[in-house]
């Protein structure tokens, strides 16, 4: 099922064109890897589909309705999770601001509110630290509590923006196998760079550079090509001419 569907989506900042006709469905139950190069559209991609964005050229259906209809089956996790390590907030009080749409501003959080976000901190095994402050944790702490705030929502869809971004190998690891845990449930798109990891777990690949230059399964692609040698700025390039090399001979 196409929960997804993206069909001849194109966007522009002023006069410069970022993406041009991108054609692409997320299927349910995808964990789904979006790379490319810095400025290729990647950022701007999620930006369409999380509305926050207006789509102009093309059009954009999530679970078969314009995107504002169903945003509230959509979890987010931002690129930037980092935090004023001064500002005296917990790691409770933060999950909790995933039920923001539902909050009451006089009387605070309800009870089962109380009880979903720490049932989200245990989904990322991160409970224990539930009324620490956010600032005292690790950078691959605080994205698994951001993964939390966001699973507060009950999405059927999560998106993470660069969720490893200066975190280390050991970090990286422990959020992407957090991730296709979650995957067991949920339908996962990530934007990354990490090459070497994400393709461990991610089930299917895009690329985009202005244009969606490729789309296929992970799998099948990757294990054709060297991906743990991309050692430098021309392998990427490279490694996607080979991909659509492959993917021509597997069509013919």
């Amino acid at each position: 099922m196409c929960i997804i569907e993206i069909k001849n989506l194109s966007f522009s900042y002023q006069k410069q064109k970022v993406l041009e006709k991108i054609n692409l469905c997320v299927e349910e139950g995808d964990f789904l890897a979006i790379i490319g190069p810095n400025g290729g559209g990647k950022s701007t991609l999620l930006k369409l589909i999380l509305g926050i964005n207006p789509v102009k050229e093309g059009s954009i259906k999530i679970f078969g309705e314009k995107p504002h209809k169903n945003l509230q089956k959509i979890g987010y996790v931002p690129q930037n999770t980092n935090v004023n390590t001064d500002f005296p907030i917990k790691v409770i009080e933060v999950v909790l601001m995933g039920h923001i749409g539902t909050k009451r501003p006089l009387f605070g959080y309800a009870e089962e509110e109380k009880r979903c976000a720490l049932g989200a901190l245990a989904q990322v095994g991160m409970e224990k630290f539930a009324n620490e402050k956010i600032g005292s944790l690790s950078g691959g702490q605080r994205q698994r509590v951001m993964i939390a705030r966001a699973l507060c929502a009950h999405p059927k869809v999560l998106i993470l923006d660069e969720p490893t971004a200066s975190i280390d190998v050991d970090g990286q690891k422990q959020i992407y196998e957090l991730l296709k845990e979650l995957n067991s449930y949920i339908t996962i798109i990530v934007v990354s760079h990490d090459l070497s990891f994400i393709m461990q777990y991610a089930s299917t690949v895009v690329h985009i550079n202005k244009t969606l230059s490729f789309h296929g399964l992970t799998q099948e692609s990757f294990a054709k090509n060297s991906i743990n040698q991309c050692t430098n700025k021309f392998c990427e390039v490279n490694l996607f001419q080979n991909l659509k090399t492959t993917q021509g001979d597997s069509d013919a």
